[in-house]
C-alpha cells in the first residue's frame, strides 16, 4: 500500500516539471511535483525565452503572460551580440541577435501575439511552480527521487524525504522524469541516450558589479570576450551575460575537461571578471560559481509505457541558441493534453505513444543545432587568426593585421564580418525556434503533401496549416474593435475547429461529435458578422483552405486536420478523424 497517491507524479520542478505541473492543473488533473531540493532554481541558467515559449505561458493564462513580461529584460535590451577584446577594450564586431534587426522584428511581429524576451530562470521558474501550485498542484520540497516500478495500472515511486530521511512511496497513474541532465528516472527505465556527455568544461560565475560604462550604449545579452592567450575552452571563449541591465552578470570561462574542475573562490572569480571586463582594478560581488559541462547527448526514445521524460533529462546539449528551457516547456505543452485527455477517459492510452514520435525528432534536432552552433564560431577565429597555437604575440599580430591597408587586410576584415555575420545561425535562428512541424498518428493528414520551406528553415518561421504544424497567427476582431490572435480563440486544453461562412454545418457537426465522444470541441466561423471578423485578411491568407472547408487545431495549437471545403457528411468526418487522433 503505497503512503500517496496521485494521477501524475512530477520528478523535477524546472521549467519542464513546473510547466508539466501548471498546465496539468489548469486542465482539472490531479499531480504532485518533487523537488530534491528546498527550494527552486538560484541560478539564472536559462534565460532566452522565445515566442513558442511565450504563446505557452499566454495560454495559461494573460497573467502568467504578463508576469513573465514584467520581470523579463525585452526585446530592445537583448540588442546587438558584441565580440570583443574585452567589455573595456577593442570592439572587434556585432551582429543583430534575437529578432532586432528590422527585416527578423518583422518576421517575428507577423509570426506571434507574443514578444521574445530575457527572462532569467530565477524568475520563470518561481512563476511556472507558482501557477502551479495556485490551481492545485501539491508540492513537495526537499524530497528525492530514488527508483520506481511500473505495472499495467500504474507507478509507485520510491522517495526520500531529505529532512526526516525517511523512505516513502507515491503511487501514480503516470511519472514523468524532469530530473534533468543526470535523469535517474531515465537510467532506472532505461530510456538510452545517444551522444556523449562531457564533452567540453566550463564554469558559471554569477556576480554584481555596476558595468553600465562598458555597455549602456550598445544594449545586449552576450558580450563574446576574444582574447590572446585565453583559457577559452567549454562554449569556445569567454563569455560575459548580462542578467539584469546593467548590474548582474554571469560569466561563463572554459576549463580543460581532461583536469579535474578548478575550485572557483572570490580571487579566481574577480581575477576571470577583470580580465573579460578589462578593468584591472573592478571590485565584484561574488554571488555564486559553479563549473558543468558541455553535453551532446538526447534520449532516442522519450517515453516507455507509463514513464516518461522531458527537459534536459531527454536533450542535454549547450547553452547556444537559447533552446534549453524554451524546448523544455514545449515538451511539457505537448504531453500535458495527452495526459489530461487519457485520464478523463477522453482518449485512449495510444495517443500517448504520439509523445515520444513527436518529441524525439525535436530533441535530437536542437541538440544537434546546438552544438553546432560552438563549431560555428571557428571561422571567427581563423579569420582573426586565433587558430593553431599558443604564441600569444602571434595572435595578437595577425589580430592586429586587420587595421592595416593591404590587400590581405581587406580580405580578413571581409572574412570576419561573414563569419560574425553566419552567427544568425545561433542568435537569429526563428526557423528553429518556430518551425516544428509534428508527424504522428495524432496528426491526420489524408495524404496533403507537407509544404517545402520556401527560405532556410532554420533561420526563417514559415506558417501553414498544413496538419501537424502550429496555427498560423493572425489577427481577428469582435464587435466591440477588440483584437484576437488565432492561437488566443484556440488552445486552452481543448481541440477547436476553425471555419468560414458557407461552414456552419461543420459547427453543427462538432456540436454532435463532441457530445458523442464526450469531449470539449470548440467550433467557430470566422466571416463578416460573425463573432470574429478577419478585416485585415490576414487570416484568409494564412488558412490555405476556402470559406467552407475547415481547420482542426489540437489543445496545444497544431493543426491535427483541415479539409479544402465541405464534406458531404460533416459529421461522419469528424467522427472519424476525431477517433484516430484521440485513438478511441
Amino acid at each position: 500500500m503505497a503512503d500517496m497517491t496521485t494521477d501524475v507524479l512530477i520528478i523535477g520542478t524546472g521549467p519542464a516539471g513546473s510547466a508539466t505541473a501548471a498546465l496539468l492543473s489548469t486542465y482539472g488533473i490531479e499531480n504532485m511535483a518533487i523537488n530534491r531540493y528546498r527550494w527552486l532554481a538560484n541560478t539564472p541558467r536559462a534565460h532566452i525565452t522565445n515566442q513558442r515559449t511565450m504563446e505557452v505561458l499566454r495560454d495559461l493564462g494573460r497573467d502568467v503572460e504578463d508576469e513573465a513580461y514584467m520581470h523579463a529584460a525585452g526585446q530592445d535590451l537583448m540588442g546587438e551580440n558584441v565580440f570583443c577584446e574585452s567589455l573595456a577594450g577593442e570592439e572587434i564586431g556585432r551582429m543583430k541577435s534575437w529578432g532586432t534587426h528590422p527585416l527578423s522584428k518583422a518576421e517575428h511581429l507577423l509570426s506571434s501575439p507574443t514578444f521574445m524576451n530575457d527572462l532569467p530562470q530565477t524568475f520563470m521558474e518561481p512563476l511556472l511552480f507558482k501557477t502551479a501550485c495556485s490551481r492545485g498542484t501539491q508540492a513537495r520540497m526537499s524530497t528525492e527521487y530514488l527508483s520506481h516500478v511500473q505495472d499495467a495500472e500504474g507507478v509507485t515511486t520510491t522517495c526520500l524525504d531529505r529532512l526526516s530521511g525517511k523512505e516513502f512511496t507515491i503511487r501514480s497513474k503516470y511519472l514523468v522524469g524532469a530530473d534533468g541532465g543526470n535523469s535517474l528516472v531515465a537510467s532506472n527505465e532505461g530510456l538510452e541516450i545517444s551522444g556523449a556527455m562531457g564533452v567540453g568544461g566550463s564554469m558559471n560565475i554569477l556576480f554584481k558589479a555596476d558595468l553600465s560604462k562598458y555597455v549602456a550604449h550598445r544594449p545586449s545579452v552576450l558580450y563574446w570576450v576574444m582574447q590572446p592567450g585565453a583559457d577559452v575552452g567549454g562554449i569556445g571563449m569567454g563569455l560575459v551575460r548580462m542578467v539584469r541591465p546593467w548590474n548582474e552578470w554571469l560569466i561563463v570561462w572554459g576549463y580543460d575537461i581532461n583536469e579535474p574542475a578548478p575550485e572557483v573562490d572570490e580571487k579566481m572569480a574577480t581575477d576571470v571578471a577583470r580580465q573579460l571586463v578589462g578593468d584591472p582594478e573592478l571590485e565584484i560581488e561574488l554571488i555564486s560559481a559553479n563549473t558543468w559541462t558541455v553535453n551532446n547527448a538526447y534520449a532516442e526514445k522519450m517515453s516507455s509505457g507509463r514513464v516518461f521524460i522531458m527537459g534536459d533529462a531527454a536533450h542535454r546539449h549547450p547553452p547556444s541558441n537559447g533552446l534549453g528551457s524554451n524546448t523544455s516547456i514545449q515538451d511539457s505543452f505537448n504531453l500535458a493534453w495527452k495526459l489530461a485527455a487519457v485520464l478523463k477517459g477522453e482518449a485512449g492510452e495510444r495517443l500517448l505513444e504520439s509523445y515520444n514520435t513527436e518529441r524525439a525528432p525535436v530533441a535530437k534536432q536542437i541538440v544537434t543545432r546546438a552544438n553546432q552552433s560552438i563549431a560555428e564560431f571557428g571561422p571567427i577565429f581563423e579569420a582573426l587568426g586565433m587558430t593553431g597555437g599558443t604564441d600569444v604575440e602571434k595572435i595578437k599580430a595577425n589580430m592586429d593585421a586587420r587595421c592595416d591597408t593591404t590587400a590581405a587586410a581587406e580580405e580578413q576584415r571581409a572574412a570576419l564580418r561573414d563569419a560574425i555575420a553566419f552567427k544568425k545561425y545561433e542568435f537569429d535562428a526563428h526557423g528553429v525556434e518556430m518551425n516544428q512541424r509534428y508527424k504522428s498518428d495524432a496528426i491526420v493528414t489524408d495524404g496533403q503533401m507537407e509544404p517545402d520551406f520556401a527560405l532556410d528553415a532554420d533561420l526563417h518561421y514559415q506558417p501553414t496549416t498544413w496538419p501537424g504544424a502550429r496555427i498560423p497567427h493572425a489577427w481577428l476582431f469582435d464587435a466591440e474593435g477588440g483584437k484576437h490572435s488565432t492561437l488566443d480563440i484556440t488552445g486552452g486544453g481543448s481541440f477547436t475547429l476553425l471555419t468560414g461562412l458557407g461552414g456552419e454545418a461543420w459547427v453543427e457537426a462538432a456540436a454532435k461529435v463532441s457530445a458523442a465522444l464526450g469531449i470539449t470541441l470548440k467550433a467557430h466561423v470566422i466571416g463578416p458578422r460573425q463573432t470574429y471578423v478577419d478585416h485585415v485578411g490576414d487570416w484568409a491568407r494564412a488558412r490555405e483552405i476556402g470559406d467552407s472547408g475547415c481547420i482542426l487545431v489540437r489543445p496545444d495549437q497544431h493543426v491535427c486536420w483541415r479539409q479544402e471545403a465541405l464534406a458531404d457528411n460533416p459529421e461522419a468526418e469528424l467522427t472519424r478523424v476525431m477517433s484516430q487522433i484521440l485513438a478511441k
